[in-house]
């Protein structure tokens, strides 16, 4: 578990990554990025900062090579605002969240289907045997 200090760390870096590409970062192959989470090593030696990108997948290839080409800006900036001895080096990785979140309301609709389907299969079903399968003591 990380410490609390790469956890603030790690914030920190997410509030100065998240305002230098909204305010320093001119490239127009930049899309509409959400930064996502950003986790840091235990030493604060590296940092890796999830995002995604809203669009289809030529805009999610087009923003990771332009934050790749921003990273050593992005570097600096974070260098100067955090003022640590060792500034963090920048991993960006692009989050799956969304294409986990459509596969799991795609089983989630296969699901309710189903269930639909045994649903009004059962609708005109008789038990097996008798109406009262229990012994009574009137027997």
């Amino acid at each position: 578990m990380a410490s609390n200090r790469a956890l603030k760390v790690a914030d920190r870096i997410k509030e100065i990554v998240a305002n230098a590409l909204e305010t320093r970062v001119k490239d127009p192959r930049l899309g509409f990025v959400t930064l996502t989470d950003v986790r840091v090593t235990g030493d604060l030696q590296q940092a890796s900062i999830f995002y995604t990108v809203l669009g289809d997948e030529e805009a999610r290839t087009a923003t990771a090579i332009a934050l790749n080409s921003a990273r050593g800006m992005l570097r600096a900036e974070v260098g100067s605002a955090l003022g640590l001895r060792i500034t963090p080096s920048l991993e960006f990785f692009a989050d799956g969240l969304q294409e986990t979140a459509a596969a799991m309301n795609d089983l989630m609709f296969e699901v309710a289907r189903k269930d639909a389907e045994l649903a009004k299969a059962r609708q005109g079903a008789k038990p097996a045997g008798e109406a009262n399968p229990y012994k009574t003591s009137e027997e």
